[in-house]
């Protein structure tokens, strides 16, 4: 990571957008894909939206490619995204995520069904580890599932909106989809 003074200061930064969805679209060979392989999805973040009488905000799970060589789940990190934007420096844009980061639990999935358990990141005063990536680096959207502990009841006020904040631990879900499988496997 480059240190903070080679960073542009905000007087040379010019048309900041944000958008409230990005179309990850990747190489998937498949029946569902077509013969020209090319498999598209919408990565949601925005501030209110509306399904079956709940309103509340959206944010996205993705699955993040840093440059790690190993295969599968243990080259991807995993991040919750909370804001799409854009900017320009000169005569080049830059497209970006402000996301939050998932750390891996274990070394290896869990032997009872084969899936990575994750935790948010959060910093030493209990804050969110956030960051600011390059959308290029997004792969594709992600499942997470919560790991339930215990007997402990589930409130009936908590709703689909709150999950990502309420849980402590998650499983990464390879079994959403073919293209997940393959990507994760």
């Amino acid at each position: 990571m480059p240190p903070i003074s080679a960073c542009p200061t905000v007087e040379f930064v010019e048309d900041i957008s944000v958008f409230h969805s990005a179309k990850a679209v990747f190489c998937a060979p498949s029946n569902p894909s077509g013969i020209e392989g090319l498999y598209r999805e919408t990565i949601q973040c925005t501030p209110k939206w509306k399904t079956s009488g709940t309103t509340g905000p959206r944010r996205d799970c993705i699955l993040l490619n840093t440059g790690s060589n190993m295969a599968g789940a243990r080259g991807l990190d995993v991040a919750r995204v909370h804001l799409l934007f854009s900017f320009a420096l000169g005569e080049e844009v830059f497209e970006c995520a402000l996301i939050h980061k998932f750390c891996r639990s274990f070394t290896d999935p869990d032997p009872d069904n084969g899936l990575w358990i994750f935790k948010p990141d959060y910093d030493g005063a209990g804050y969110r580890v956030m960051s600011v990536v390059h959308i290029d680096s997004v792969v594709r959207a992600a499942h997470l599932l919560p790991v339930f502990k215990d007997q402990t009841p589930i409130p009936r006020e908590i709703d689909f909106t709150h999950m990502l904040d309420v849980f402590k631990a998650f499983y990464l879900n390879k079994y959403i989809d073919y293209h997940a499988f393959e990507t994760l496997s």
